[in-house]
């Protein structure tokens, strides 16, 4: 197995104005794709994820959120909603795919 030199940065190109690696836009485009893929069952399954850890931060003493709805309580009420709709949304999605592939 050959030894890649990874992670290392040519001297002679200078440094860049701005070396942030975008590593958060390839997390968003994988998850946009996993989303077209799977439609509301990805959903479903981020919702779940995100309650959980959402619940649990809460019970450990996390009050208010960075995301724009502030309260945690709030963030779970909305992450609720979400899982709800998703589900109620998975069988009509698998129908339309049965009919679209039958």
């Amino acid at each position: 197995m050959t030894d890649w030199p990874l992670n290392q940065r040519d001297p002679s190109v200078g440094d860049p104005p701005n070396a942030r690696d975008p590593l958060r836009l390839c997390v968003n485009a994988t998850v946009a794709l996993i989303t077209c893929v799977l439609g509301p069952i990805a959903l479903l399954g981020f919702a779940g994820m995100a309650i959980v850890a959402y619940a649990q931060a809460r019970r450990a003493g996390l009050l208010r959120s960075r995301c724009k709805l502030g309260d945690t309580r709030n963030v779970l009420a909305y992450l609720i909603v979400l899982a709800v709709l998703a589900a109620v949304a998975i069988p009509f999605w698998v129908l339309l795919w049965i009919r679209m592939l039958g």
